[in-house]
């Protein structure tokens, strides 16, 4: 058996980190609660979850992409644009919904999280481009910073 690097080993590491993350976000979106409720001024926790799930299959088309020889074609625009894209064309889907491809775009991550032939992830045209390290590390703080954020929004309504 080969032994893992230690970049295999911090890859292996950040991928338990961000599906620790996803799972408490899938758990408290399990909890049956009033979602429509407003976190930041202009989106609701359902809509952080639709924003969350839009970048996450974003990271997994361009990574799939990559795995697969294929250019990716990551998004474009002002980072604020595409934010209110993300928000936008997720609206209409359901909690259930958002979870479920969440779910899938984290299979499709890792399936092609570890290959070697991938060393840059783009994140979006015009930024810098990520070693996957980096890029789990970045998406797991994104999601544990809206997920307190929504925990405390949610707290503050129970005093």
């Amino acid at each position: 058996m080969k032994k893992m690097t230690e970049k295999e080993k911090q890859i292996r590491s950040n991928v338990g980190l961000l599906t620790s993350e996803l799972e408490a976000l899938v758990k408290f979106f399990h909890q049956g609660l009033d979602y429509d409720m407003m976190v930041y001024e202009f989106w609701n926790a359902k809509d952080i979850l639709g924003h969350i799930t839009f970048w996450h299959e974003s990271f997994a088309h361009n990574i799939s992409d990559l795995g697969n020889g294929i250019p990716p074609n990551p998004l474009k625009g002002k980072l604020s644009e595409v934010n209110i894209l993300s928000v936008a064309t997720t609206k209409p889907a359901t909690i259930n919904e958002l979870i479920e491809r969440l779910r899938i775009a984290q299979k499709v991550i890792e399936e092609f999280i570890f290959l070697d032939s991938i060393t840059a992830i783009p994140y979006k045209k015009g930024s810098r481009d990520y070693s996957r390290e980096e890029h789990l590390e970045i998406v797991s703080k994104h999601i544990r910073k809206h997920l307190n954020d929504i925990k405390k929004a949610y707290a503050s309504t129970k005093k």
